[in-house]
């Protein structure tokens, strides 16, 4: 972890239960940052408006950044990183209003109607007392939170000792080339064995996980705003057209595509 982090103070929000106050939300801007590790009885929407956060949520490694929102239902322990500057907008959701949305955490291409949703909820403020039309348009919003669908950018870890190793190499070489071999040779196992580590930790073989790590890196890369071609030679690509087939290939859209299909911020 970066020496410069603070501690960022985890907000009392998430643990107020009311019914009488089904959602609500907040907006801060947090700078180099590190909110421990914690659960809350209210599930919650994470989102930023600028900036990155990383999130680890039950071994599993999540960016939020302009163009993703982050669910996490209620009970579930996770830690979120604040790079630089985020402006962060995030709501919580009383337990008595979460029936009928998910039960596992994920990140979700945001609306810009559910963004809409979001911030005008935010902006009702935090007292306990609600009007009708500031419940309807909560309403709303569970109704819109119910439909969200998981996107495949999140990147499971692991405990796994062995293992562990070899996942930190990768995070800290994303353009890395070397094969499975090299890797099973400096960690003193087999290539098989650490196939077969990879399948049985992380769901996933070798390939398939590494190719998340690089759409990963690109979704934050492009929620910063960086170039299509900066961001495929950064990722070990030797041309742009090979980093845009393989996004298209596994989230369904270019990267250009994928940016203006989720650039209306405000």
């Amino acid at each position: 972890m970066n020496n410069d982090y603070q501690t960022y103070k985890i907000v009392d929000f998430g643990f107020q239960i009311n019914p009488d106050l089904p959602v609500v939300g907040y907006t801060e801007r947090v700078t180099n940052a590190v909110c421990l590790s914690h659960a809350h009885p209210r599930a919650q929407l994470i989102y930023a408006t600028s900036g990155v956060m990383n999130v680890v949520v039950d071994n599993q490694i999540w960016v939020v950044n302009p163009l993703q929102g982050l669910w996490i239902p209620g009970g579930m322990e996770h830690q979120v990183s604040f790079q630089k500057d985020v402006n962060l907008y995030s709501v919580f959701i009383d337990p008595s209003f979460t029936d009928g949305l998910p039960t596992v955490s994920f990140s979700f291409d945001i609306s810009v109607f559910l963004k809409q949703l979001l911030f005008k909820i935010i902006s009702f403020g935090t007292d306990a007392g609600v009007t009708s039309s500031q419940r309807r348009v909560m309403e709303v919003f569970l109704d819109e939170m119910a439909l969200i669908e998981p996107s495949a950018t999140f990147l499971p870890t692991t405990n796994h000792l062995r293992l562990k190793n070899v996942v930190h190499l990768l995070l800290n070489d994303v353009a890395s080339k070397y094969t499975i071999d090299y890797y099973a040779e400096i960690s003193c196992m087999s290539s098989r064995t650490l196939s077969r580590l990879f399948i049985k930790e992380l769901g996933m073989n070798f390939s398939d996980w590494r190719i998340r790590l690089k759409l990963l890196e690109a979704i934050k890369r492009l929620g910063e705003k960086q170039s299509i071609k900066e961001i495929a030679f950064d990722l070990g690509y030797e041309t742009t057209s090979a980093f845009i087939y393989m996004f298209k290939k596994h989230l369904g859209k270019t990267p250009s595509n994928y940016i203006l299909e989720n650039n209306d911020l405000y």
